[in-house]
Formats: structure tokens, C-alpha cells, sequence
């Protein structure tokens, strides 16, 4: 297993981290899949036994329930790995069973750490924005959370680009902890996070975790122009990740299928190794629903694409060059930092357009 640095910390997390989005099967969740501890206690261990060092959860899935089997079924192993969790999103029908509060983020804090049976969160993530709470408020409830020995790092999940800025801005004028990561949703058929999300990871020193970076399962092989499995989530409604352009997903797919022969290796394992090479990523997020989809995945850490495979399949998925990002590229090419090639560098190809 490779180990990387999470941002600006002096965490390492395991470059495959272990998601949980598939435990208990609570309401809509049972579209993903309904797995039990005994399930799960088998899954989590061949991850460890294969290096993984971080799960991931959240309140949210299947209403907490999620939490409890991860507690459950790490057992003593529970302080010998990291955790992540997060809150914001909606659980319950109150008016304040939502949101950033000080009131939700702490009340919600602690009950994950109850249904985890532990005393801290390692990395705990706002799970979304929230527009009504002031910054000042948010990051003050996350510094009582840490000063309580309660959660040690923080990170923001599905912001855009100006409010991960608006935080650490707030943060370091009102001295409130920073963010040192951001989970995100980014693959080669979904590549908006380069526009402005991968630039700040790189400039700002924020370590991304990737969720879902086999777009629900598109990018593993088991989609194609001609096939789709009738067990698939997809297939059970779920609408994760919004496919706008189903040509463009066949294309994608069509040359990983092409470099995965050529290289003997999986589908996913190629879409994965991608994922890993690029800028500012520290660890994705994996679900399974076997021990062999997890080492197929984790074998993607031991697979190196060569310059020519990285071209193909950046040609075959890159994002539009929208402005002001095409200007750039005309009139600032010679004076664009690391962080601004997070996007440029995929379009060097190109001469003036």
C-alpha cells in the first residue's frame, strides 16, 4: 500500500481508503446494498490486511446506521485506524436536524462518536454548504469539537471553489481551524473539479479524497455501450453521477477497455490509477460489495500508466476549456503556477484556440 500526506497535515492515509456507503441499507440506501457487521467485519478486514489505514462514514448513511456497524465491526482494531465522518445533511424532520449550526454540527458530532464507540473523529467533514450559517459560526463549533479532543482535523465535502476560499479566509482572520482536506467528486468522466476544486487543493494545501471514483460503478468494467447490469444501482433509480453526455462516458470507457487489455489488468484498476495521478490527490474512496472487488481496487496503488496511456484517455475525457481558462491559455501560458496547470496541463496539446 502507498501512504500519502493529507495536505498541509502530518497525516498519512492510505492512497485506497475503505468507504462505508454500503452499510445498512436504510431506506434509499438499500439501493446501494444492505450490509450487515458480520458483512462488513470481512470487508474491513481484508482492507486492513491489505494496508488500508482510513474508513470513511457519515451520519447520514442509512441514518446513522452505517456508523454503528463500522464501530461494531472494527472492534478493537477501532483505535488502530483512522476514521472519517461528517455531518450537515438532513436526518431527521426538525427544523435544526439540518444545516452547519453550532447546535447540529456539535449535536451530531457527538452521536457519531457514540455509534462508533470511540472518543474522536480523526478527519470530520461538513458535508455540504450551508448558505444560512455564518463561517464564523461553523468553524467556531469545529474548534470547540477539537479543543475537546473530539475530532482532529477538519475538511469540507461538495463545496465550490469561492466557499472553500470564503472558509479559509474566515479561518485564518478569526484564527478557527482550516480545512486540510476536501472529499470530492471527480473521475475521468467527471472532471469539473479541475476548473477550480484540484488549483486550490494545490495552492491552498488541501489533500483530496475522492468519493465514488468509479462514478457509481460506470468506470469498473461492468458498464459498456452493450451492457449494464440489472443489479446495478443505476438500475435500482439511483441518479449518482448525472451522465450528461453518454457518448462521451462510451468513448471514456472504450479506451480503458483498450488500455486495460493491452496491460492485463482491470478496468477499474486503470480508471483508478488515473484518479492517483493526478494533482493533489491523497486517498479514493472505495466501496465494495466483495473482498475481491477491494484488492482488485487496491491493486490499482502498484500501477503506474505510462505518458502515452495518461494522453489517450485525458484526449478521450478532458473537461471544455471554458473561459476564462481558454484566454489564459492564449496570453498567460508562460506564466501559470503549478496550481493553475492542475487544469492547463491537459490541454498543452493544444496550440491557440
Amino acid at each position: 500500500m502507498e501512504y500519502r500526506t493529507l495536505g498541509r497535515s502530518g497525516l498519512k492515509v492510505s492512497a485506497i481508503s475503505m468507504g462505508t456507503f454500503s452499510f445498512g441499507g436504510v431506506g434509499g440506501f438499500a439501493k446501494v446494498a444492505n450490509q450487515d457487521v458480520d458483512e462488513a467485519s470481512r470487508l474491513i478486514d481484508c482492507c486492513i490486511d491489505l494496508g488500508v489505514n482510513l474508513f470513511d462514514t457519515a451520519n447520514m448513511y442509512s441514518l446513522g446506521r452505517s456508523e454503528e456497524i463500522l464501530g461494531d465491526a472494527l472492534g478493537t482494531k477501532r483505535n488502530d485506524v483512522l476514521i472519517s465522518s461528517k455531518a450537515r445533511m438532513r436526518i431527521g424532520d426538525g427544523p435544526n436536524d439540518e444545516g452547519a449550526s453550532r447546535y447540529h454540527i456539535i449535536r451530531e458530532c457527538e452521536r457519531s462518536l457514540k455509534r462508533l464507540k470511540r472518543d474522536h473523529i480523526d478527519i470530520y467533514f461538513l458535508h455540504e454548504w450551508d448558505g444560512l450559517t455564518p463561517l464564523e459560526e461553523t468553524l467556531e463549533a469545529l474548534h470547540t469539537l477539537r479543543e475537546q479532543g473530539k475530532i482532529r482535523y477538519i475538511g469540507c465535502s461538495n463545496y465550490s471553489g469561492w466557499h472553500i476560499m470564503k472558509a479559509l479566509q474566515t479561518s485564518e482572520s478569526k484564527g478557527l481551524p482550516r480545512f486540510v482536506t476536501q472529499q470530492i467528486h471527480y473521475t475521468l468522466e467527471a472532471r469539473e473539479a479541475e476548473y477550480e476544486l484540484l488549483p486550490i487543493s494545490v495552492d491552498q494545501g488541501l489533500g483530496v479524497m475522492v468519493w465514488s471514483p468509479l462514478a457509481a460503478g460506470l468506470l469498473s468494467g461492468a458498464f459498456g455501450r452493450n451492457k449494464a447490469p440489472d443489479e446495478s444501482r443505476q438500475a435500482q433509480g439511483w441518479s449518482e453521477p448525472p451522465i450528461r453526455d453518454k457518448e462521451r462516458l462510451w468513448t471514456i470507457i472504450d479506451v480503458l477497455e483498450d488500455i486495460a487489455r493491452a496491460r492485463n489488468v482491470s478496468v477499474a484498476q486503470v480508471s483508478l490509477a488515473w484518479t492517483l495521478s493526478r494533482p493533489a490527490v491523497a486517498t479514493l474512496v472505495v466501496g465494495g460489495l466483495s473482498e475481491s472487488q477491494f484488492r482488485d481496487n487496491i491493486a490499482s496503488t502498484t500501477l503506474t500508466l505510462t505518458e502515452a496511456e495518461l494522453s489517450r484517455l485525458n484526449v478521450a475525457s478532458r473537461p471544455a476549456y471554458i473561459y476564462p481558462y481558454w484566454h489564459q491559455h492564449n496570453f498567460a501560458a508562460d506564466r501559470l503556477s503549478s496550481a493553475d496547470r492542475a487544469l492547463h496541463a491537459s490541454f498543452d496539446d493544444l496550440g491557440m484556440v
